[in-house]
């Protein structure tokens, strides 16, 4: 019962905290709880120190529960194993080790040097599952990539013309909406930007506008695009783009990728977004950027909209890529969900197994 308390205080940091986890803490005296906190973004005080000062002198004694490992090291704050030591808290109850090698056992390690009692384990599903692109970054040193798209029965994204609005419903293009807030960066391909110029903000009030990230190999981005109304944008190209293009962009303090070749290679691209500290991508398109990380063999999550529609037709408006020549090398999710939205289906996919073609 308390985890879950930390475990929902932990996930109001969603959006926020990157590249930190979501972090949530609750501190139990004679059976009360007398202290709560929560990692509201990076560079605040974490949960365990939020908690810590809600409790006071009462926290001498108590148990402290917390979804994660406490950090060990000095960062942008001080050693959160420190301050538990420090405030005489006597049992500490998490549910997972932290997979940052900066803290990796050291912290519990730490607090059992100081002679506090520690448990590992409590709603350890639960706890990787708030934090799965966390563990996904430094697991895999990678950013975790979900995908994310909308079909037809038949499997189209889009009539042979290229038109695609609107294959869902309202309902389902609004929680659509909301899932962008859930990532750090949303990544999508150029010609969806000349086709449609969205804005790939989060829109919704209390969440963060994502990082944009536009893969574009001949940098063709109109200059007047919505997605450059600010410096919250990444452009990945290669070294075929017109340099005097790059300048501009880069003036505009617009940061500018450029990859050796004449495709964006979706592995390297993927490695310096993580030396950048991005630790979630958020992909929505078009069908030939979900099939780059298709053919690359590089998904966490996807999200298929579904709706009760046929549009038939020849021609490459489905995800395209190379794809697999065999069935069995085809990505292979470990679990699947379905919600309803009135006549629309959403088919959430995830989990990797150890042993998949990735």
């Amino acid at each position: 019962m308390f985890m879950d308390d930390a475990l929902k205080l932990g996930a109001k940091g969603l959006g926020w905290t990157n590249p930190n986890p979501m972090v949530g803490a609750v501190i139990v005296k004679n059976g009360k709880i007398i202290g709560r906190g929560y990692h509201r973004r990076a560079g605040s005080a974490h949960a365990e120190i939020e908690a810590l000062a809600g409790a006071g002198v009462n926290a001498h004694g108590a148990t402290l529960y917390v979804n994660l490992e406490p950090c060990s090291h000095f960062g942008k704050t001080p050693p959160c194993v420190d301050a538990v030591t420090k405030a005489g808290i006597k049992r500490v109850v998490c549910s997972t080790i932290d997979p940052n090698s900066l803290v990796r056992g050291q912290g519990v390690a730490g607090l059992k040097k100081a002679g506090i009692s520690v448990s590992v384990g409590t709603r350890k599903k639960e706890a990787r599952s708030l934090n799965e692109a966390f563990f996904v970054f430094h697991e895999k040193k990678r950013p975790f990539v979900a995908l994310k798209f909308a079909v037809s029965l038949d499997g189209k994204l889009a009539t042979r013309t290229g038109d695609s609005k609107w294959i869902t419903g309202e309902k389902v293009r609004h929680f659509a909406r909301g899932l962008r807030g859930a990532y750090q960066a949303i990544l999508v391909g150029v010609n969806t930007v000349i086709r449609d110029n969205p804005n790939l903000g989060a829109r919704t009030k209390g969440k963060k506008d994502p990082l944009r990230i536009i893969v574009d190999s001949h940098l063709r981005i109109p200059q007047n695009a919505l997605v450059l109304r600010d410096t919250n944008v990444i452009i990945a190209t290669t070294s075929s783009a017109p340099k005097t293009k790059i300048k501009n962009l880069e003036k505009r303090g617009i940061r500018v990728l450029a990859f050796n070749g004449t495709r964006v290679p979706i592995p390297k691209l993927l490695a310096e977004l993580r030396k950048q500290e991005v630790i979630s991508v958020f992909v929505e398109g078009g069908g030939e950027i979900l099939g780059s990380f298709i053919d690359a063999k590089i998904a966490d999550k996807v999200y298929v909209f579904c709706a009760p529609i046929l549009v038939g037709g020849t021609g490459a408006n489905s995800i395209g890529g190379m794809g697999v020549q065999k069935i069995a090398r085809a990505l292979r999710f470990k679990t699947m969900s379905v919600e309803r939205f009135g006549d629309n289906i959403l088919v959430i996919a995830s989990g990797l197994p150890i042993d998949s073609p990735a």
